[in-house]
């Protein structure tokens, strides 16, 4: 019997993709180097854990897990409606906001279609156009800011079907205000949807975010249990928009794609905002113990609204990876900006007390190697 060689018959589109992800996964390195880090701050993933009601609703729900989940996620979303005073038909829950920019993107954008977003902004919304053949076009940051008013110049311009805006910023920390927030949705051409992800919401100052306007059919706002709430293992998040967009959703999401223990955990989770206060706290203590930590080793820390903070170096993109290299090899996983100039800093999550002693003890061996 012959044997058949025959690669798959994969699209032109797919065919012309790098077989590449946005990030590499701390798992990945600790295989590749063959031992754990022993602190884990390049994630921004909330180290402080989920609310103990959180963990107990997880533990009491394990005995369902042969059920599969409500595929409309009717508890949650009427929960959230409650939480943020709006209707339970202007939310739609997905697998984190990755997986919901994918089926928006997956809504929106057609082989060709024209997209506007920041230069260095998060790359799974990039990642997510490419996919579906969309056209990235991008603005630079003003100074360490995402830049509202040249976002809407270039949709003004390219006419583009989405327009992407992060508040606060990832990877820089950054946010602005509400009143400049609301200006940039007041100014988003008829023609085009603005995506405004506020995964750090809930770490940012009182004042960063405007009210929300379920009316308006040119903004999509996202939001996620996976910083702040300390589920990113869970894969919950929501967007909140007008309800003729947010029932478009149903013709492309995954209807199971979110576990009944994670629903349940997200109930949990925004229930106790008890706890969430306090883990914000404890997130901010963590970062002006990074930036002390930053500014004994002559590092400059920029002002972050998020759970972790980007740290200027002081020199060029090589440099700054090779002291994220350096504390690797240290033990301690980092991340930093891809583009530069941004690519100047590095980007360190809140860690405990026991992660920020690690820090302060490598750090400044890192940066002498990274010099030398």
């Amino acid at each position: 019997m012959t044997e058949k060689s025959q690669s798959p018959r994969f699209t032109e589109l797919v065919n012309s993709l790098p077989a590449s992800v946005p990030f590499v996964g701390p798992e990945t390195q600790e295989r590749a180097q063959g031992r754990m880090f022993s602190a884990r701050l390049g994630a921004n993933e909330n180290v402080f854990g989920s609310s103990p009601k959180v963990i107990k609703v997880i533990a009491d729900a394990a005995m369902d897990t042969w059920k599969y989940s409500d595929p409309e996620s009717v508890e949650l979303r009427q929960a959230l409606a409650e939480h943020h005073q709006i209707s339970a038909q202007n939310i739609v829950i997905g697998e984190g906001i990755d997986g919901l920019l994918g089926y928006l993107v997956r809504l929106m954008v057609s082989p060709g279609d024209r997209v506007v977003t920041s230069l260095g902004a998060y790359p799974t919304f990039n990642y997510h156009v490419a996919g579906y053949g969309g056209e990235l076009i991008t603005v630079p940051y003003r100074g360490d800011f995402e830049d509202p008013e040249a976002l809407i110049a270039m949709a003004q311009k390219e006419k583009p079907k989405l327009i992407y805006f992060v508040n606060p910023d990832n990877p820089m920390g950054t946010v602005h205000s509400a009143d400049v927030v609301q200006a940039l949705i007041d100014s988003v051409p008829d023609e085009c949807l603005l995506i405004l992800d506020e995964a750090y919401i809930e770490c940012a100052p009182d004042g960063a975010a405007p009210a929300f306007d379920t009316n308006n059919p040119n903004v999509i706002r996202m939001r996620t249990f996976s910083k702040a709430y300390g589920m990113a293992g869970a894969r919950v998040g929501y967007a909140i928009g007008q309800v003729e967009l947010i029932r478009a959703f149903d013709k492309v999401r995954n209807h199971f794609g979110i576990p009944k223990i994670s629903q349940m955990a997200a109930l949990a989770a925004l229930q106790d905002q008890e706890y969430l206060s306090q883990v914000v706290r404890q997130i901010n203590d963590a970062k002006d113990e990074i930036a002390k930590i930053a500014t004994e080793n002559g590092l400059v820390p920029l002002a972050s609204a998020t759970n972790f903070v980007t740290l200027d170096c002081g020199g060029d993109g090589d440099y700054a990876r090779r002291v994220v290299a350096e504390l690797g090899a240290l033990g301690v996983f980092v991340r930093m900006p891809f583009v530069p100039p941004q690519d100047r800093c590095i980007r360190i999550s809140a860690g405990t007390p026991q992660d920020l002693a690690l820090l302060a003890e490598v750090l400044p061996t890192a940066l002498a190697n990274a010099q030398g």
